[in-house]
């Protein structure tokens, strides 16, 4: 298993992470399997999407913001529950397909840590599951 940190810089923000991921795929020198990318944190999460046009990301955060506002009567009192809760609905992992040693994404498509009570030093784990070239 190989982690990486990241330094968030917003409360709520999108970081592209597909280069440690690809990283930490050439290191371990798997041509084929399964590769899991996970965030060990309840605030933060992981996701796939497109990241050629960064209005797309803010996008999101706006999407999710506008589902899960931070001014709600939350019970939670560190005054963090709207980041549980995209947490939550995003998902703490992504799993991708490792194929000629290379991660299998389209051709828009970027792995993102999904920061939503920063800013934070943040850990995230990269497993690889070796299987047959697909």
């Amino acid at each position: 298993m190989e982690k990486f940190r990241i330094r968030t810089s917003r409360r709520q923000e999108m970081v592209d992470i597909t280069r440690f991921v690809e990283e930490s795929v050439r290191k371990a020198g798997v041509r084929g399997g399964l590769c899991v990318v996970y965030c060990p944190h309840t605030t933060g999460a992981v996701t796939i999407n497109e990241g050629a046009d960064p209005d797309v990301a803010s996008d999101i955060l706006m999407g999710l913001g506008r589902l899960v506002p931070d001014d709600l009567p939350f019970r939670h009192r560190e005054g963090n529950a709207d980041a549980h809760l995209k947490a939550s609905l995003i998902g703490p992992s992504e799993h991708l397909i490792v194929n000629d040693g290379r991660l299998v994404l389209g051709t828009w498509q970027k792995i993102f840590f999904c920061e939503f009570d920063g800013p934070r030093e943040r850990t995230v784990h990269v497993e690889l599951i070796p299987g047959g070239d697909i």
